[in-house]
């Protein structure tokens, strides 16, 4: 009897692994319930800590509806500024279009470097419901694997080529299918690239986000630093 228990027992446990869509859409129920995130506008205030670099004040604004984003980060004694509309996007230092060009070099304030940063901020904290964006390929197969010692699903996602070249793993708590971590590389074979672990939500009333999220490299484990969301709020169309 124990014998055919536990010869049964992979069955018992993963014979009920959800379908890759089946995943996907209960991950979005937990996270967006109410299916706001396509017309949302969302503002977020950030704490980004990292072991070598200044901490930062990051002020989001996430406008779906229009397609429209405001960022402001504070740090180094400045206010960088960047409002996108669409991909059209201006720049400020302390309120300021007109700055040194010393600062431009500096701080990487080009139209380029401001389009990575709002798609990277976009990208991640619009996760899972990112996920259904154009061009993402999701694998039919939901893995269950072990993720910062405990066991969850798992979706391998990659990308058309000109979207993105980056190998992504989401994982999901196998009962409310929340987002929990995920990892990306390079090239696999090199054991590139990072891992992230999420702790804690925070709750819009309508949707939730993580509260912490904390960055690993894959070679060495090292700390790289730390996002955490201080407020989220979802704004009226008239704020």
């Amino acid at each position: 009897m124990l014998r055919m228990l536990f010869l049964l027992l992979p069955t018992l446990l993963f014979a009920q692994v959800p379908s890759a869509q089946e995943l996907l859409e209960g991950s979005i129920r937990y996270h967006d319930p109410e299916k706001q995130w396509g017309d949302a506008i969302l503002e977020l205030h950030l704490r980004e800590t990292r072991p070598n670099g200044p901490d930062r004040k990051t002020r989001l604004i996430i406008n779906n509806h229009q397609n429209k984003v405001d960022l402001v980060r504070i740090f180094d004694g400045h206010t960088f500024g960047y409002t996108f509309d669409g991909d059209q996007v201006s720049i400020t230092v302390d309120g300021e279009s007109d700055f040194p060009e010393s600062l431009r070099e500096k701080y990487r304030l080009t139209p380029e470097r401001a389009l990575f940063m709002r798609n990277y901020y976009v990208y991640l904290w619009g996760l899972p419901m990112k996920l259904r964006d154009p061009g993402t390929r999701i694998d039919e197969a939901v893995q269950v694997a072990k993720f910062d010692g405990r066991l969850f699903y798992r979706l391998r996602v990659t990308y058309d080529p000109d979207v993105g070249h980056d190998i992504w793993y989401f994982y999901f708590d196998r009962e409310s299918h929340a987002l929990t971590g995920y990892r990306f590389y390079r090239d696999e074979a090199k054991n590139d690239g990072e891992f992230i672990t999420l702790e804690g939500m925070k709750d819009s009333g309508t949707i939730r986000l993580p509260k912490l999220r904390k960055w690993y490299t894959h070679a060495d484990s090292t700390f790289l630093g730390a996002d955490e969301l201080v407020s989220l709020r979802l704004l009226n169309p008239d704020e």
